[in-house]
C-alpha cells in the first residue's frame, strides 16, 4: 500500500506499525500547532491514539451511517 501521499516525506519508506507509533504531526496536513492542540484537548499523542480516539470513531460510525441512510 502506498502511503505517501498520507505522510511527511520523513516516514514514507516506514511500516504502518511504526507510522503508528509516530506523532500525529507525522500526518501530511498535521502541523506541530495541531498536534498539540489534539495533545492538550484530547490526549491524542500518537497515529495510532487518533484512529482509536473514541470521539473520532463516534464521529465516523455516525457519518458512515448517515451515508447508508441515503440509500434507503
Amino acid at each position: 500500500m502506498n502511503i505517501n501521499s498520507a505522510v511527511d516525506k520523513a516516514h514514507e519508506q516506514k511500516t504502518l506499525a511504526e507510522i503508528l507509533k509516530e506523532p500525529v504531526s507525522a500526518l501530511q496536513g498535521v502541523s506541530d500547532a495541531d498536534a498539540e492542540m489534539l495533545r492538550s484537548a484530547l490526549g491524542i499523542k500518537s497515529v495510532r491514539d487518533l484512529a482509536t480516539n473514541k470521539y473520532f470513531l463516534r464521529a465516523h460510525a455516525i457519518y458512515q451511517l448517515a451515508e447508508s441512510e441515503k440509500s434507503v
